[in-house]
């Protein structure tokens, strides 16, 4: 099932936890030698890697906050900390098929992708 959403931008957007929002890279229709593909085609593959870029990643993984009642000194800080991302807005990501969701802002195709799907990453920092 793909979601559809309407956004003014995706400034709004706020990802969660371990999620990377991806957006694909162009699928190709024509092969080397120069047949165009059919849509299922590429559709039945599901073993097969797909690529985008990184639009925006969640904070990462939380941590559990450690509850000790014995310090009574210590201020309360609620704050929930993460392990971070490897993946930065930017980045060509590669990454397998399954646990993706796939949806639709704005009339453009993104990728909901965990960070456990993730295969690779391609970083070039001239364009940082």
């Amino acid at each position: 099932m793909i979601n559809s959403i309407e956004t003014d931008s995706l400034t709004n957007i706020i990802m969660v936890e371990d999620k990377i929002l991806v957006k694909p890279e162009t699928e190709k229709v024509k092969t080397k030698s120069g047949l165009y593909l059919p849509a299922g085609v590429q559709e039945k593959e599901k073993d097969k890697a797909l690529n985008g870029y990184v639009i925006k990643c969640g904070p990462g993984y939380p941590i559990p906050i450690v509850a000790d009642e014995t310090e009574t000194w210590k201020r309360e800080n609620n704050q929930v900390k993460y392990i971070p991302l490897q993946a930065k807005a930017g980045d060509l990501a590669v990454f397998r098929q399954t646990g993706i969701q796939e949806i639709i802002m704005n009339g453009t195709k993104y990728f909901i992708v965990p960070n456990s799907s993730l295969l690779m990453l391609i970083r070039d920092e001239e364009l940082l």
